[in-house]
């Protein structure tokens, strides 16, 4: 028998348009409003970060009270330009601070985070089951990431609790801390335990949701099986093999009203894939605001994002040597290791007409980015599904990526194509190395100017369903089926 989901606690660190630093938040604000308009009852719960408070919309409190020993009070709002109600916990002393929310103005973690979403933890929790008075329980409780982590254990323990899922993001952040701050949380002693929440001798949040939540997803098909191999397991290989029959993956969607290059309002010069024409203007737009020289037609590669490991920068920074050679040009925009941001610096200063790089973040630029570009450039190590690369195809900018996680899952390179009514929509690098991203940007290069095969390409890339409808509905499939498995049984495997 089916199971009626009706009321929907999500629970995050961070959701745009009101704190984002990474995928996390821009997919709990477009999930969230998704989910919200089948008219389900869904309430988001995040910290009452400073930022949070002054975007939201009709603030007002709904109660105060001592959690842990210190102040919290829960307001509610409206996320803006969304019916989706908010919950924000504000507790002055874990977050009421400017800037990251998990850390201080050098980058270093904030000391205390476990404290900090320990509590938060115990406040969702308490939000789920009704403790505090609100008048409305949760049929489930979606968590994601380890800053939520210690729910589906904390829920665990109540008789009649709401169904859990827990959304694994990024398996490479794990909450990971000393036993001291096991002993900060004042959780039992029974959970210290590498069966439970213990792991190498720390306490790990994000084994609170791997144990004990009904049921386990990831963002992409691909990334859920990756993770349970040595490769990309993180370590947790053995317990997410263990749960594998409570492990799927459903691909992210995108905001099509936000990432839309027909009515986006960042870009210069709006198009669709019936005006592809005008795309162009915005390439000449972004060679002049990034001072490059205006050419119509070099070949324009963007790259946003972190400049971390993952990404692949080591190997995109060794490879821009012989890459730069040719004519072309590159637009690389993000923040991260600074020694990257070091060697991209000094090799803009070499080649100051090809390679323009933004150390920071704009969602402006991002926007232009991806608009102006004729290729955008995602090699990762792995990476659990990736937004870019469907921004990137909304845009007729053909993305240029490694066969790993979400990034297999969404692009098609032209020697995959065996029917001839299928189209590619990007470039796939066959072999991953400084080798293989040169091999696989020359011949993206080559496509280029072949102009009616690259029109082709970059229509079949804007055509693909990237909404979060149907992701919505996989979403609920997997909150009955949670809720199937939290009655059935009151074990844990």
């Amino acid at each position: 028998m089916q199971m009626a989901v009706t009321n929907i606690l999500f629970a995050a660190s961070e959701a745009y348009p009101l704190v984002k630093t990474g995928g996390l938040g821009d997919v709990a604000g477009s999930l969230c409003r998704a989910l919200r308009n089948l008219n389900k009852d869904l309430r988001l719960v995040l910290p009452a970060y400073p930022m949070a408070m002054e975007v939201v919309r009709h603030k007002k409190r709904l109660v105060s009270f001592v959690q842990d020993e210190e102040s919290v009070t829960i307001w509610q709002a409206l996320l803006p330009g969304t019916r989706v109600t908010v919950l924000l916990v504000a507790c002055d002393k874990y977050f009421d601070r400017e800037g990251n929310p998990y850390q201080d103005d050098q980058g270093e973690d904030w000391p205390d985070n476990a404290e900090r979403f320990g509590l938060f933890c115990r406040v969702i929790e308490g939000i789920a089951i009704d403790h505090y008075g609100l008048g409305w329980r949760a049929d489930v409780v979606h968590c994601n990431d380890w800053q939520t982590g210690l729910v589906p254990m904390l829920l665990a323990e109540q008789r009649q609790r709401p169904a859990t899922v827990f959304t694994i993001h990024n398996l490479g952040y794990q909450g990971l801390f000393p036993f001291t701050a096991f002993q900060n949380l004042k959780l039992p002693a029974i959970y210290w335990h590498h069966e439970r929440l213990e792991y190498h001798k720390q306490l790990s949040f994000i084994k609170g949701g791997l144990v004990y939540a009904d049921r386990i997803n990831t963002v992409s098909p691909t990334y859920a099986q990756e993770i349970q191999t040595p490769k990309f397991g993180c370590g947790l290989e053995g317990l997410l093999m263990h749960r594998q029959s409570r492990l799927s993956g459903i691909l992210n969607g995108i905001d099509t009203d936000v990432w839309n290059p027909g009515t986006d309002k960042l870009i210069s010069h709006r198009y669709n894939s019936k005006t592809l024409n005008r795309k162009l203007n915005n390439k000449l737009d972004l060679q002049r605001q990034l001072r490059l020289p205006e050419d119509p037609e070099i070949p324009l590669l963007g790259k946003v994002g972190r400049l971390v490991k993952q990404k692949g920068v080591d190997l995109v920074i060794k490879a821009l040597p012989e890459l730069l050679k040719q004519p072309m040009q590159l637009v690389v925009l993000g923040t991260g290791d600074t020694r990257f941001a070091d060697s991209l610096r000094k090799l803009a200063k070499q080649w100051p007409e090809k390679l323009a790089v933004y150390i920071g973040y704009s969602e402006a630029l991002a926007h232009r980015i991806e608009a102006g570009a004729d290729m955008f450039l995602m090699p990762s190590r792995y990476e659990p599904c990736g937004l870019n690369q469907m921004y990137s195809q909304r845009y007729g900018t053909l993305p240029i990526v490694s066969a790993v996680g979400g990034l297999a899952d969404t692009v098609t390179d032209p020697s995959m194509i065996k029917d001839k009514n299928e189209i590619a929509d990007g470039f796939v690098i066959a072999n991953y190395s400084v080798k293989g991203i040169i091999e696989a940007v020359n011949r993206a290069i080559e496509r280029y100017h072949d102009k009616p095969s690259w029109r082709q390409m970059q229509r079949a890339a804007m055509h693909k369903d990237m909404t979060w409808k149907d992701r919505a509905h996989e979403y609920l499939a997997l909150y009955e089926q949670a809720l199937k498995d939290s009655r059935s049984s009151a074990d844990y495997e």
